[in-house]
């Protein structure tokens, strides 16, 4: 009989940032960035069955056999996983993402000082985007952190599931599980203003709802951090305004031209002698960046980031050259990530 503890132990023991179980095959984990097959006994559905029925609550059986889909976190002594479960050809399938048990500093993710400037800011709305297992909810904890650290505000998380635990420092920090403590985002977001929240961090922008709630909350006096799956950062600005119909576009436009502070957007590149480091681009609300979005010329918004360097902004290029010189990344990563005319 196999457990989830002592399979989730083998992707710690080998510094994997995920864990794949399927059936028919042996477990499989992602370490750094490239998926590796351990040399255990492949496993059948019935296995996979055991291990999830004994550590999924009434409730979450009964919401997974529903909705086919489910999100939750598991603990292995002080180390935390994010699990999702699926069916696939009527089988369960299960990936574990690890969760590190201490929040990474800004020092530790090369997050550029604009960043630590932008956890200062009293309102608006800052997006990380970028694929998934891009390290968006960890630069979004590094940041929650800072500020628990240095700001006496009050900090409400909305997260699907909870990932890293935060203890009450400086901030007071409450966090809230989608299931357990709400019934959806958009829910949520309705009655976080009577939590008297400073910082409001919404683990995905997913839908047209709560995309909205978010960016009023933007507007009226709050900080607001989240996250989209776009490969930059002036498509994050392209998907909200998308998400919308047509007639709802020009005020949606004009909402995140006033309550929009940033966007970085990352991607997790292999590192000279082992791990991965973050590539990334930086878009700050400038009235330059502001007049375009409300104008509906996002396409523009390259050509400012790449002249704005001094401001705070730049690009996937600027960055690569710089981790490139650096010695941080080989050339011919960079090479592969981005055409070389444009590097």
């Amino acid at each position: 009989m196999i457990d989830l503890q002592s399979i989730l132990k083998i992707a710690l023991d080998n510094k994997a940032s995920d864990l794949h179980l399927a059936v028919g095959l042996p477990p499989i984990l992602r370490i750094d960035g490239v998926l590796v097959r351990t040399d255990d006994q492949t496993i059948d559905a019935k296995a996979i069955e055991g291990v999830l029925w004994r550590v999924l609550t009434s409730e979450q059986r009964e919401r997974f056999e529903r909705e086919r889909d489910l999100d939750f976190s598991y603990s292995v002594n002080t180390a935390r996983f994010r699990v999702n479960v699926c069916y696939e050809r009527n089988n369960i399938s299960l990936v574990a993402r690890v969760i590190p048990s201490v929040i990474p500093s800004f020092h530790e993710l090369l997050l550029p000082d604009i960043v630590g400037d932008l956890t200062t800011a009293h309102s608006g709305l800052v997006i990380v985007t970028g694929p998934t297992g891009s390290g968006k909810s960890t630069t979004l904890a590094s940041m929650i952190e800072r500020i628990n650290n240095e700001h006496p505000v009050s900090i409400t998380t909305l997260e699907d599931p909870i990932e890293f635990l935060f203890a009450s420092k400086k901030a007071k920090v409450s966090q809230r599980e989608l299931g357990s403590d709400m019934t959806s985002f958009g829910e949520g977001l309705k009655h976080v203003l009577r939590q008297d929240p400073n910082v409001i961090m919404v683990g995905e922008m997913r839908d047209p709802e709560t995309i909205a709630t978010t960016l009023t909350l933007a507007e009226t006096g709050h900080l607001v951090l989240s996250t989209l799956h776009t490969p930059s950062a002036a498509q994050a600005v392209d998907r909200i305004i998308d998400s919308f119909p047509p007639f709802q576009q020009t005020q949606i436009r004009s909402q995140m031209a006033l309550s929009l502070k940033a966007v970085i957007s990352q991607y997790l590149l292999p590192r000279e002698g082992g791990g991965r480091v973050a590539a990334r681009e930086v878009l700050l609300n400038t009235p330059a960046v502001g007049n375009l979005i409300r104008e509906n010329k996002v396409a523009q918004i390259g050509n400012v980031m790449q002249t704005s360097l001094s401001s705070g902004m730049f690009t996937y290029s600027q960055h690569l050259r710089e981790l490139v010189s650096g010695g941080v990344v080989a050339k011919d990563v960079a090479n592969a990530f981005l055409p070389p005319e444009i590097l």
